[in-house]
């Protein structure tokens, strides 16, 4: 199945600032996310939303996608009228009848172990304060019986009998333009020329075995929905010697009930009475870092907001703290005695402000008398 658009997946259009691409990304990740949405295919949905946010929110992969799209023009020929080449190297290979033109990776040089990858759920404070935690993951980890040779104990892997330890076959075909020689991956031993006669019981050949490994991962304060931490090392192990891949622990944080955070600010409404906005007071406020007095002026309006300094969130890379924006909201009530009606219907008079049903009354009372005229 065709991959969808990014731009359309994220819901964006191409010319999406960054803001605009990370707000559409933290929207549908909290919307399509496995733990909140149990949709069916809501896993196959939140891993379509990261992919896209992961290539448009990167400058490089952002530019690669907009000229080549999810072509991958490293592909040479790709799947037209060439198939079975391995690229330009095996074609120029090919029509010159193999030799020193081609230059393949040696299957024996060490190479980098995978990455990995942990989705980590926190709760808004632990975002917040960050902390230090243990998690456990399962990875491949070296075989100790064999020490990652593959070989049982006493025996070593020998040389491939097929490729002779060149890891590739050359397979031979007559074509309408003569002999061309196809260099392949040599089946028997994989491309890493050697093959293991007697292999080792605990791993079976592999030189790896699977386990649970428990990592200490120090979270650092002020992370964010769909960021990520970077654990050096603690990936799958290295092949034939070479370094371990890195662990990516992407975070997924959970809403608040009261606080909702834009970057590293923290927004809140704030209910109060109309007495409180008319005649002023000075009201607790709720921050991340206990209670605090805030002064209501007298007159306030619904909507107005109000700033407390760098009560908000710290920034991840350690650039101070956000703000906290205080919106108020004046809670009208919705039932009244009758002596609070009569004071409410006294003040009315005194201001002016006359309610608008007695306005109707008067007005239909005027059109009555005009009738009557006639």
């Amino acid at each position: 199945m065709d991959k969808r658009d990014y731009y359309e997946v994220l819901g964006v259009s191409k010319g999406a600032t960054k803001d605009e691409i990370k707000k559409a990304y933290r929207k549908l990740s909290k919307m399509y996310h496995p733990d909140i949405n149990k949709e069916p295919d809501a896993d196959v949905k939140f891993k379509e939303v990261k992919e896209a946010y992961e290539v448009l929110s990167d400058d490089q992969k952002k530019a690669h996608y907009d000229q080549f799209g999810h072509t991958d023009p490293n592909q040479g020929f790709g799947g037209g009228g060439f198939e079975g080449f391995g690229g330009f190297e095996d074609i120029f290979s090919s029509f010159f009848g193999g030799g020193g033109g081609s230059r393949r990776r040696d299957p024996n040089a060490p190479r980098q172990g995978a990455d990995l990858q942990y989705t980590m759920t926190l709760s808004f404070e632990d975002a917040v304060f960050g902390k230090e935690t243990e998690i456990e993951i399962p990875r491949e980890e070296t075989c100790e019986t064999c020490n990652g040779s593959g070989a049982k104990s006493g025996t070593k892997p020998e040389t491939c009998n097929q490729c002779h330890g060149s890891g590739q076959l050359n397979v031979e075909q007559n074509t309408p333009f003569g002999k061309i020689v196809n260099r392949r991956v040599c089946h028997n031993c994989n491309g890493t020329g050697k093959q293991i006669k007697h292999k080792c019981s605990t791993c079976s050949g592999a030189g790896k075995v699977k386990k649970r490994k428990k990592i200490q991962v120090k979270i650092p304060a002020g992370i964010d929905d769909g960021q990520q931490l970077r654990v050096s090392a603690q990936g799958e192990p290295g092949i034939n010697g070479g370094p371990s891949g890195d662990l990516y622990v992407v975070f997924h944080v959970r809403s608040h009930e009261f606080f909702e955070r834009d970057g590293d600010d923290v927004y809140c409404e704030m209910p109060i009475t109309f007495v409180q906005a008319a005649l002023g007071d000075e009201v607790e406020v709720p921050t991340l870092y206990g209670k605090v007095k805030l002064k209501v002026p007298a007159g306030t309006q619904t909507g107005t907001k109000f700033r407390l300094k760098e009560k908000g969130i710290p920034n991840v890379r350690g650039y101070g703290k956000g703000d906290q924006h205080i919106i108020v909201r004046i809670i009208t009530p919705t039932k009244l005695s009758e002596k609070q009606r009569q004071l409410l219907h006294d003040f009315a008079e005194v201001s002016g402000q006359v309610p608008q049903g007695e306005q109707e009354e008067s007005f239909f009372a005027k059109v009555k008398r005009a009738f009557k005229g006639d």
